[in-house]
């Protein structure tokens, strides 16, 4: 009975958490539904495919989150002034934020180009290469876009406005899907152009997402009022600055991360064809319920936010704490149905037995990293909503680079464990993560209770 108390105290921060992850919820699983289908669509078509959107992807992605964490500094910025009711600052720091994504997109675009060179270079077999050339190049133009996008739905989220970013995201998942299906197979009198038609599509999509939102902008009053103090004096690197003080710790914190996995994803080509394709599809389920973490996380980012702008600390702690509550029980469903479902899940993927085999056994190492990662996943949430970001960089490079790679290269080669041995790693460094942010959250958390 007095759980149920307890419990019933909850709900209405619970409700407000739900109200925002929710939609974010699925605005990052659409995002990540982009890379979902172009595997399952182009794991038709063989392992040899599978492995190169694979590669293609894991290298790409890397860039993509770095421009992403540039991106999410504009969140708690303007969540703060908004809890303010400075819409002036909001609006300059929108403005600042819209130049430099558009400068950051075009950079990472430059990059891409000259690194697409060198693909060749990274241990892989020429056949899966020379397939993951043109997927990779489309991907590669597509960074430009999604980084306008970006800034358009960091600052809706600040404002606490994260069903718009969804409604977009969710209406260019189903323009991708559709010319995935015309432009991988062939149909409607399309060319049939395998993996490269995979990333074509993604292009297209990514194209219509900053168009969608602009018109957004323009057709809602509440929103196109920003616009109005956008000024020439505006722009300028102070407001830069502030972005890239709280955005470039955050992309550093992503980056490490995704390198980790991408550099992983790397070490299981070095074992087998098969096995990276297994990785795959394991990544690919993984990512999507790791969605729901994401939401949960950038949710309570947004709270967090509004709480430290109006000094509500232990209002901050309360949202924080109810975050994690929602997260445990996301995890412990995600783990029960990863064990359970092991020998099924895969074939959303791929007929292919071998590859199934061995996705089943990496399901079940997949099931163990969850608590650790959504742990560690909301606690950098939260300390996004505080804008204490710069020591998460450290920790990451420590856990996601300096345990993470050598205990997985240790387990996977030199003990002989293989591909398991690989996601060891994983559940070592998200643990030790965890544990190092939660334990920075409720430091700070004490100190700005005492103040």
């Amino acid at each position: 009975m007095r759980l149920f108390r307890k419990l019933r105290a909850w709900l209405p921060q619970y409700r407000e958490n739900l109200s925002l992850a929710l939609p974010v919820m699925l605005s990052q699983v659409g995002q990540v539904f982009v890379q979902l289908c172009d595997n399952a669509m182009v794991g038709h078509l063989g392992a040899l495919s599978l492995a190169a959107v694979s590669f293609g992807g894991a290298v790409f992605v890397i860039f993509l989150f770095f421009g992403t964490g540039i991106s999410m500094g504009l969140t708690p910025l303007v969540g703060e002034m908004y809890a303010r009711r400075d819409y002036r600052t909001s609006a300059r720091l929108f403005q600042n934020a819209l130049v430099l994504n558009s400068a950051v997109g075009i950079l990472l675009f430059i990059i891409l180009q000259l690194l697409g060179q060198c693909l060749g270079l990274m241990g892989q077999s020429d056949e899966v290469v020379a397939e993951a050339a043109p997927y990779y190049n489309y991907l590669a133009w597509s960074i430009i876009p999604f980084m306008v996008f970006a800034a358009f739905k960091q600052f809706l989220e600040g404002v606490g406005n994260t069903i718009t970013g969804m409604v977009v995201v969710l209406t260019a998942n189903a323009i991708n899907i559709l010319f995935n299906y015309l432009l991988i197979y062939g149909h409607w009198g399309f060319p049939a152009m395998g993996a490269a038609g995979a990333g074509l599509a993604t292009l297209i999509s990514r194209i219509c997402m900053p168009l969608f939102v602009l018109i957004y902008f323009i057709r809602v009053a509440s929103l196109r009022r920003y616009f109005r103090f956008f000024s020439w004096v505006a722009q300028g690197w102070r407001m830069t600055r502030r972005l890239l003080a709280v955005g470039l710790p955050i992309s550093m914190q992503m980056v490490l991360e995704v390198s980790a996995f991408a550099l992983t994803l790397i070490m299981m080509g070095w074992i087998g064809t098969v096995e990276q394709a297994a990785h795959q599809v394991v990544l690919s389920i993984s990512n999507i319920v790791y969605m729901i973490i994401v939401g949960i996380s950038s949710a309570t980012t947004i709270m967090v936010s509004h709480r430290f702008g109006v000094g509500d600390y232990r209002g901050l702690r309360r949202a924080a704490t109810a975050s994690w509550h929602l997260g445990l029980v996301a995890n412990g469903l995600t783990m029960t149905c990863f064990i359970l479902f092991r020998h099924w899940l895969p074939l959303m993927f791929t007929s292919d037995e071998a590859v199934v085999a061995v996705a089943a056994q990496l399901f079940v190492m997949a099931a163990i990293y969850q608590i650790p990662d959504g742990l560690q996943t909301i606690a950098l949430g939260v300390l996004r909503g505080m804008q204490d970001v710069r020591v998460t960089m450290n920790y990451a490079f420590v856990a996601y680079i300096i345990i993470n790679l050598p205990v997985g290269y240790l387990c996977a080669f030199i003990l002989g464990w293989g591909a398991p041995g690989l996601w060891v790693g994983f559940i070592v460094g998200l643990s030790v993560a965890a544990i190092l942010f939660i334990t920075r959250y409720r430091r700070a958390v004490r100190r700005l209770i005492r103040r």
